[in-house]
């Protein structure tokens, strides 16, 4: 068993090569420009929303709250008529990028702590630069990419902006393996 204070560095430094992959990711490669599209009647929805005046958070249109509800012909109607979908509405105001990068590395680091906890218990010191990276590698891209797929079979994310993000998570589970491989205890 490793001690999990010696994989202090793999866990940071996976962490800070994780947040680098993801901003070349976003900021240079830009393949995720794509996920999104703008409604056609953009504004009337934006007055509309602005008229209910919805605190923000998650919500699904039509709103059902369960099977029994489901049933009744005025709610099948709104399925029929469309559209069903899942909203998400922030606060109104200027994106703030320096919380949600903070918020992002945050993740980076908690996601390589319970990497390392588990491998430091199933990979022992001296252990193959492989022998790490294929433990490793396996567990960071379900770390990162699993609820990508859970957001396509139960949200209705588009299965292409899925398969680019778990894509993401494989090269983030990549990159965090590597790193680990190269920085296990000898």
């Amino acid at each position: 068993m490793v001690p999990l204070g010696s994989l202090l560095l793999p866990i940071v430094l996976s962490a800070v090569l994780v947040f680098i992959t993801s901003a070349i990711i976003h900021m240079v490669l830009k393949y995720h420009n794509s996920d999104y599209r703008k409604l056609p009647n953009e504004d009337a929805v934006r007055a509309a929303l602005r008229a209910g005046n919805p605190p923000p958070g998650q919500y699904m249109i039509p709103y059902c709250i369960g099977m029994k509800e489901m049933e009744k012909p005025e709610v099948k109607q709104k399925y029929i008529e469309g559209p069903i979908g899942v909203l998400n509405l922030l606060r109104p105001g200027l994106p703030k990028m320096g919380k949600n990068l903070s918020q992002w590395f945050v993740l980076t680091l908690v996601v390589s702590f319970f990497i390392a906890y588990a491998v430091a218990r199933t990979i022992p010191p001296g252990a193959r630069y492989m022998d790490v990276f294929c433990v490793v590698g396996p567990i960071g891209f379900l770390a990162y990419g699993t609820g990508q797929f859970l957001d396509a079979i139960w949200m209705g994310t588009p299965w292409s902006v899925a398969l680019k993000s778990g894509f993401d998570a494989l090269l983030y589970g990549m990159v965090t393996a590597g790193t680990f491989g190269w920085l296990w205890p000898r």
